[in-house]
């Protein structure tokens, strides 16, 4: 993709998530276009539906999420990568919750976007959690569904205490450690 193209298609994702925060999945289009400077056929160029667009704003936050974690594994021991990535995960799941479920529901549960967003989290928790348990930092029969349960019950009960994020993620963290025997 040429630069200012690039530079169109990233714009566009900007402001459609926006808009779709503000608007939900029904945000005009035209409207999306406008604010990102584009004229409508860029935008169409680009994303032939509203299916298209919804997806491209999911897949892109879920990529900067899962790119975090490679990241955070370079700069920061395994435990402190793994507690790094869990909070800025619920972080971004308390807020953006009602745009993630919102574009959640608004796509198709069998699409290759979804499946491929899966697979991108799966993976980075995976990596995380195998490090740390090769550190020793956290339990071996830690799974990496477990934390991605854990810190999705984190958000849900932190909803009405916003505070409590913190406090409630610093208590998994402690019983993710292993135990003295």
């Amino acid at each position: 993709m040429r630069a200012d193209a690039r530079r169109n298609y990233e714009r566009i994702i900007s402001v459609a998530r926006e808009a779709f925060a503000e608007h939900g999945p029904e945000a005009p289009l035209d409207d999306i276009a406008r604010r990102a400077c584009v004229g409508p056929g860029t935008l169409y160029r680009h994303f032939p539906n509203r299916e298209a667009l919804i997806e491209a704003v999911y897949r892109a936050d879920i990529e900067r999420l899962s790119g975090l974690a490679r990241e955070l594994m370079e700069t920061h021991s395994p435990g402190d990568a793994l507690a790094e990535w869990m909070r800025s995960q619920i972080d971004f799941a308390t807020r953006k919750r009602g745009l993630a479920a919102t574009l959640k529901a608004a796509m198709d549960r069998d699409s290759e976007t979804f499946a491929l967003c899966k697979v991108m989290i799966n993976d980075a928790v995976r990596l995380l959690v195998n490090a740390a348990q090769e550190a020793g930092v956290i339990r071996d029969d830690v799974e990496p569904r477990d934390l991605l349960l854990m810190t999705h019950g984190i958000v849900v009960a932190s909803e009405a205490t916003p505070g409590a994020a913190e406090r409630l993620l610093t208590v998994v963290l402690d019983g993710l450690r292993p135990q003295p025997r």
